[in-house]
């Protein structure tokens, strides 16, 4: 984040109040010059923004000098701001980034007996995952990067039945950030495992086929506290950890995890860099990418077998990756764009198949947005197959034999936006869809805010349920009692009383782009309003239509779109710096 000067309404209250708080503790006078003040919300800003520090350029910390500290000192005394090397930090963001600095370099001069994989060579075709596996074969530490279906999974899936042939009783760890994360990594997986030609080989063991994934924070045993079970001193039991979603590692997770990773210990970070960056501070995998000392540690695939050459949503992905920040009118933008991809039009409804070929719509939305509800009625569409199979539910006499054709046709399709709120923001596109569900199911029963088939997500950790944040879950009869509801959540195989889930959860016909991370969907529809201009970059945009497999549904204001297309987001970090420094000591 560029520090700019701010007006004082663009500065949050509590930003305004901390900024105070935190200059008035060392002084005799309630006064603070205007500078510091500027300079302390500058940073407190830029860590919303997910950067972990600013760049001081040419302003003083004179005002600033009770609560600033060297880097030279903040390994002995504690302060609010750090200073090292022309950045300025909050301290607890610059001890994060030398706690992970120390965790990397660890990793990467850790000795590792290596796992002879000549005769398994032929299960791999492609040189770059020949190349995966040899690392992973010699090092502690591996990154495996790549765009969307260039064989991540694929590649991942035939290390793992190598290392279990190679090590005996060899115990392995998966995980991602999310708990949908964790479940399409699982899906994925087995589906890997159960490979003819790995099978055939005798790869794959009984134990591979059972094998569980976690969220992060499962796996390392986070609770309330927020104190996790297995650390420095008590490290993870496992011989090979496995991290899915990468990119959305934030600095404080990131750090807890290599932490709790034992020496000897082989971990594989999975991921695309060119996805968002956490939602909190910190974009750990794309400063690993920057990295030229870890590149022994990192391969990158970069054949797509998903989208074949001249798939629609795998050259928009490499469409927007190419696009840089250039004086181009919007006129200009978007002809590229149409002429390159496809023609604005009125989106329709698709039918999903199997062996579709990709299909990409686009629609712009007018300045004014008079007639709202006719693109309610539309995203609606997407969802035609997911209120025909609750009808089917609703009318069975063993509704729960159907309950997997119910989630199956809700994972079909999701609706993708920027922001909350709005005619076009999350609330509102959750309240239209069950509008539209409920009217398109007559007779429905309600109870309060519960209805068969609302959707729903979790927005905390809840460790009593053994919930995470972003875990989604279907409402359903009870299985044994028709007067109550329950909410299956496919990701943990588990049934919870609709009783026993706060209030405040959230419906999720519709999801934030960010909470979409880690998702997958055979159709997403993207929608970006007037009000998501702040919000936008290439990430966002690129992020949102991966999620896609076979459709992606652009619905969109021109401005928002062309800024999403044209604005790369770079953090600000002093990570890759420190690793550097950590490598070479």
């Amino acid at each position: 984040m560029e520090n700019a000067l701010k007006t004082q309404d663009q500065v949050p209250q509590w930003i305004e109040t901390w900024s105070r708080f935190i200059l008035n503790q060392q002084n005799n006078t309630d006064q603070t010059d205007d500078q510091s003040l500027e300079l302390v919300q500058d940073i407190l800003m830029a860590m919303q923004a997910g950067d972990s520090c600013i760049s001081l350029e040419d302003r003083s910390l004179k005002g600033l000098s009770h609560h600033v500290i060297l880097d030279t000192e903040a390994e002995h005394r504690v302060a609010p701001f750090v200073y090292d090397h022309d950045y300025i930090y909050l301290y607890r963001y610059w001890h994060l980034e030398q706690r992970l600095s120390t965790e990397i370099a660890r990793l990467k001069s850790q000795s590792i007996t290596a796992v002879e994989i000549d005769k398994y060579q032929h299960l791999l075709e492609d040189p770059q995952q020949k190349a995966a596996m040899k690392m992973v074969a010699e090092q502690a530490l591996s990154i495996i990067t790549g765009g969307p279906g260039t064989g991540k999974t694929y590649t991942l899936a035939r290390i793992i039945a190598v290392l279990s042939q190679s090590i005996p009783d060899i115990r392995i760890a998966m995980a991602a950030p999310t708990g949908k994360a964790a479940q399409r990594m699982k899906e994925a997986m087995q589906s890997s495992f159960n490979d003819e030609k790995l099978n055939e080989l005798g790869l794959i063991s009984e134990q591979l086929k059972q094998q569980e994934t976690l969220t992060i924070h499962r796996l390392l045993g986070l609770g309330h506290q927020h104190k996790p079970r297995f650390h420095a001193k008590q490290p993870l039991p496992f011989d090979v950890i496995v991290i899915d979603e990468a990119s959305m590692l934030d600095l404080n997770l990131a750090t807890l995890l290599l932490e709790a990773v034992a020496d000897h210990c082989r971990i594989i970070l999975l991921g695309d860099a060119n996805q968002l960056a956490s939602v909190d501070v910190g974009a750990v995998l794309a400063d690993l990418g920057q990295v030229k000392q870890l590149d022994q540690n990192q391969v990158n695939l970069i054949t797509s077998r998903r989208f074949k050459d001249g798939a629609l949503i795998g050259k928009m992905a490499k469409f927007i990756q190419a696009q840089q920040e250039t004086d181009r009118t919007q006129e200009q933008c978007l002809k590229d764009f149409e002429n390159s991809i496809v023609q604005a039009s009125t989106i329709q409804a698709v039918a999903l198949t199997a062996d579709m070929t990709d299909v990409v719509q686009l629609e712009y939305l007018p300045e004014n947005l008079n007639d709202i509800d006719q693109y309610y009625a539309k995203l609606s569409l997407g969802f035609s197959d997911y209120f025909s199979s609750l009808k089917q539910y609703l009318q069975a006499e063993d509704a729960l034999a159907l309950y997997p054709s119910v989630v199956e046709a809700f994972d079909r399709y999701r609706i993708l936006c920027a922001v909350h709120h709005g005619t076009l923001g999350l609330d509102r596109l959750n309240q239209a869809m069950q509008a539209a569900l409920l009217a398109a199911i007559p007779n429905h029963i309600q109870q309060g805010d519960w209805y068969v088939g609302r959707p729903v997500m979790m927005t905390y950790n809840d460790y009593q349920l053994g919930l995470s944040n972003g875990d989604i879950g279907i409402c359903l009869k009870h299985r044994t009692d028709a007067s109550q509801f329950e909410v299956y959540f496919p990701s943990l195989d588990q049934w919870i009383n609709v009783n026993r889930l706060p209030k405040n959860i959230q419906t999720a016909f519709a999801l934030t782009i960010h909470k979409s991370q880690g998702s997958e969907f055979k159709h997403t529809a993207v929608v970006l309003d007037a009000n998501s201009s702040k919000l936008l970059s290439q990430e966002l945009i690129y992020t949102a239509i991966t999620r896609a497999k076979s459709v992606v549904t652009l619905l969109v204001n021109p401005t928002a779109f062309t800024q999403s297309l044209q604005v790369k987001t770079v953090r600000k970090s002093g990570l890759t710096g420190k690793i550097i420094l950590k490598i070479n000591e």
